[in-house]
Formats: structure tokens, sequence, C-alpha cells
């Protein structure tokens, strides 16, 4: 049986992401240049994706065309949500990406690139993002607000997670 898989912001060919450091100082991504970084994240997507499998890719896959045609090493059935750096035109998204949106909503989940605001929660049981990187959405009090799934590849072992281990999260 298809599964359904959610990743976001592989930046594919992205040579600054690969010097970024969080709060403490650590590489955001440590393969320590986007060619090893991409092949890692090829394999690690095609290690549990198949090709019958869906995955939605909430943003920031490529800068540019050349970068995007690493789509075609990848198992499934794409769909992109588009991110903040997806500028190339549709024609070009659309040779790797079944469909291309600006949100996807899923039940009461609404999956986005940007986190919604919070004053649109009531609406939704919760929302899978993209955009952070290594970071999350907090609470107040500085607690991960569960409300939130980051899908972004940094805070996920740079593998695509399943869409139902997301959404039975925000059942709880």
């Amino acid at each position: 049986m298809a599964k359904v898989w959610v990743t976001s912001d592989n930046h594919f060919g992205h040579e600054g992401m690969y010097k970024f450091v969080k709060n403490d100082g650590t590489l955001v991504r440590p393969h320590g240049s986007a060619g090893a970084g991409d092949a890692d994240m090829v394999a690690r997507w095609n290690a549990v994706v198949s090709k019958e499998d869906k995955v939605y890719h909430l943003g920031d896959v490529a800068f540019s065309k050349r970068h995007l045609d690493i789509l075609h090493q990848m198992n499934g059935t794409k769909v992109l949500i588009k991110g903040n750096h997806d500028r190339l035109k549709l024609s070009q998204y659309s040779q790797h990406f079944k469909d291309v949106r600006g949100v996807h909503v899923i039940g009461k989940c609404v999956m986005t690139h940007v986190p919604i605001h919070p004053e649109s929660k009531a609406r939704w049981n919760g929302n899978i993002h993209g955009h952070l990187h290594s970071n999350i959405v907090k609470l107040p009090d500085s607690r991960p607000d569960p409300w939130y799934y980051n899908a972004c590849v940094e805070v996920n072992d740079f593998t695509p997670v399943l869409l139902d281990t997301i959404l039975l999260g925000f059942m709880k």
C-alpha cells in the first residue's frame, strides 16, 4: 500500500546552507558541502519512499532549474507546496511535481511553507510547515508548541516523515 510522506527545505545545490550554525554553534547541516548533503538527502529519501508513495514537499526545494533535476533521482509522486525560495516558473516545477500549491489541507490539518499565524489556529487541528530549518515554534513559556510540526530536513534526520505519524501527534 502506498504511503504519504512530508518533508521541507532541502535547498538542493545551495552551498550557503552548509555554513549556517545553530544557536549552540554547531552546523545546521554537517555534510560539508551541497554535493555531499544533496547525495545524502537523496539516499535517505529513497531508503524510505517507494516509487508508489506520495511526498508533499513543503517548499524551498532548489534555487535553480539545474538543481531541480536531482528530483528525477528520487522515488515517489511529488506535490510541492511552494516556499519563499521557490521562484522558478511553474513550467519548471511541473516537470518534477504532479501538483504545485500554495497550501494543502488534509482533514483539519493545514500544510504550509511558513508556519501559520497563531490567530488562525482555531480553524485547524495543526499546522505542518517548513521554513524554520532547525528552529521550532514555541509557546510563551519556551516549550515547543505541539500544534505545529516542523517538516524541515534539519529536524528530521534529513529524511521524509510519514504523514500518518505527524497526524497522530495532532490527535493527542
